[in-house]
């Protein structure tokens, strides 16, 4: 259990040269963080600022008419501390546009319209400020598939993906994330009185145990359960992961013609 601490000063290391790299080699010298006043948006925007220079990020608050205004002064505190550029642009009519027409709609789909939504405004603004968009989902998250397709799980690339929700709140102390968003109940915000806890039914601390565990150690279900967790709790979570398999990969192809193929466009880069 122990080993979800990490060296924070070599993550951060780590992160920001993965930052600088990834950002190069596609070109580009910045980058695009959609900020939300919670803790995984806020670290990435922290990291992405100090690998970049602030004035090479731009924050993006996305808020829909029942977004929270601590929310929105929380990320607010982001961009101060980071020196980043900001823009703040309601999805509230985006969103509406197709939830208005469903009146019926149950709260996971007008969530997953807001997230898809927010990432129209992120890919419209990355063109328009020539920067790459940065992901913000943490590892526990991920392995869940506690995340939206085309919403939030849409990126260039994430410099927090293989952070459990744990060791999120360790590198963003250690890097300086207002302690206010560290420690309050993480919320997506797509609703009044959402949280994530509430919605899985477990904590992020019991899970992120019980996911080191299964992943990192390779435990089977049946040692879990006799190191100590709940079976029906052990069950719950290996079902999520399986189900959500999906998510964490890129859609199949079906192969119709032995000549296409992933590998046939290499040629190209060696002519």
């Amino acid at each position: 259990m122990n080993n979800l601490k990490i060296n924070t000063n070599l993550t951060i290391e780590i992160i920001g040269n993965f930052i600088s790299n990834e950002t190069a080699r596609a070109g580009f010298t910045k980058a695009i963080v959609g900020v939300s006043g919670g803790i995984d948006s806020a670290l990435s925007c922290f990291l992405t600022a100090q690998a970049l220079g602030g004035k090479n990020v731009l924050a993006v608050r996305m808020p829909y008419k029942t977004s929270s205004q601590a929310s929105y002064e929380d990320a607010q505190l982001v961009i101060d501390k980071t020196g980043v550029q900001s823009e703040t642009i309601s999805i509230t009519n985006i969103a509406d546009g197709l939830i208005n027409q469903f009146p019926k709609m149950s709260n996971v789909r007008r969530g997953n319209i807001m997230a898809r939504s927010r990432m129209i405004v992120l890919y419209d603004r990355s063109a328009d400020f020539n920067g790459l968009v940065v992901g913000t989902g943490n590892k526990t998250e991920i392995l869940l598939g506690y995340s939206t397709l085309y919403g939030d799980s849409a990126c260039a690339f994430n410099p927090i993906g293989n952070l459990y929700k744990t060791q999120v709140r360790q590198l963003a102390r250690a890097i300086g994330v207002p302690d206010r968003i560290i420690n309050k109940a993480p919320t997506a915000d797509l609703w009044p009185g959402q949280t994530d806890e509430e919605e899985l039914g477990f904590t992020y601390a019991e899970v992120d145990k019980l996911l080191y565990l299964l992943i990192d150690e390779r435990f089977t279900p049946g040692e879990c359960a006799a190191a100590g967790f709940d079976k029906h709790f052990v069950d719950t979570v290996v079902k999520r992961v399986q189900r959500s398999h999906f998510k964490r990969i890129m859609p199949p192809i079906a192969m119709v013609n032995s000549r296409i193929n992933s590998d046939d466009s290499l040629h190209l880069f060696h002519q």
